[in-house]
């Protein structure tokens, strides 16, 4: 039997087949992903090799040392310094910066002149690098001719004379400091968007039955606001534990060890006495406490979330 085949049947078909081009684009999609991630891994594995090393930059030659960093390093003085510095500059500036951006988002949660000028203004210290905020509180605080502590003087003569980071007990009330300063921002325009983002009608039907401002912010607001001031917990908790830029342009972990974290610790090893291998342990270890710190309030959050729906 002779089948017949229409040539407009057979034009439509080819229209349809996929082009070279076309059946290229998942791979051309995700070349990026994989070229950055090919990138990251690279000098992290190399780094991971090197913390199971005697690499040092004084001697061309290096051998495999297995644990013997970790070992040393669980046993030094120093390496617990740096976990009770690096845990108190996250307990103290994350709280605070996730209590003021709450309270900050809450307050530019409304429409008048004041708010309209002020939510432009807040995402300013998040646009300075911090090495150059710190600069900037430097100079505000030097003692010679620093202008926090003229105010301060004004209110007592005493406090003319301030030392801020100079001091080691004030060098971690500091550095708190201007991480606030810098960073409290950022909770604050997540804690404003999710504002924004509410529903109105479940506010207006509480109003309705005349429950109070309390209790609706109480049994709706807070609810509601809770992922997103889960959200930038977790990315505020990652980037403390991993913090260097500010303690180390500020004083370089000084003055003597008060301001030494993981970080600063891991860059001290590493390039101040060229002991790659063991800041190379350093910085192993601290990426495996921020790992296991961010799982943990994830897969918390993920719960929380599943026994809402």
């Amino acid at each position: 039997m002779a089948v017949f085949v229409n040539s407009k049947d057979t034009e439509t078909v080819e229209r349809l087949k996929p082009t070279r081009l076309e059946l290229l684009k998942p791979y051309l999609i995700i070349l990026p992903a994989l070229i950055l991630t090919i990138g990251i891994l690279i000098p992290f594995g190399t780094g991971v090799v090197w913390s199971f090393t005697d690499y040092n930059l004084m001697r061309p030659n290096w051998k495999f040392a297995g644990l013997e960093n970790y070992i040393r390093m669980l046993k030094s003085e120093q390496f617990w310094n740096a976990i009770r510095v690096s845990s108190t500059y996250v307990f103290f500036a994350v709280g605070a910066e996730l209590i003021l951006g709450v309270i900050i988002g809450l307050l530019l949660n409304r429409d008048n002149l004041i708010t309209k000028i002020f939510r432009p203004l807040l995402i300013l210290p998040l646009l300075i690098a911090p090495v150059i905020a710190v600069l900037m509180w430097r100079l505000m605080m030097s003692t010679q001719f620093g202008v926090l502590n003229y105010f301060l003087s004004l209110f007592d003569k005493g406090l003319k004379d301030f030392p801020w980071a100079g001091v080691a007990d004030y060098a971690m009330f500091t550095v708190v400091l201007i991480d606030v300063w810098i960073f409290t921002p950022f909770i604050a325009l997540l804690v404003l968007a999710g504002l924004r983002s509410f529903p109105r009608a479940p506010f207006e039907a509480a109003q309705v039955d005349g429950a109070s401002k309390w209790f609706i912010f109480r049994t709706q607001t807070v609810p509601m606001l809770t992922p997103y001031v889960t959200i930038a917990l977790i990315f505020r908790l990652i980037d403390s534990f991993r913090i260097f830029d500010i303690p180390f342009a500020l004083t370089k972990g000084g003055p003597g060890d008060a301001l030494m974290t993981l970080q600063v610790t891991a860059y001290t090893q590493s390039f101040t006495y060229l002991n790659i291998g063991r800041g190379a342990a350093y910085m192993f270890l601290t990426w495996i406490i921020i790992y296991l710190v961010s799982k943990f309030l994830v897969n918390h959050w993920m719960k929380w979330r599943s026994k809402l729906s």
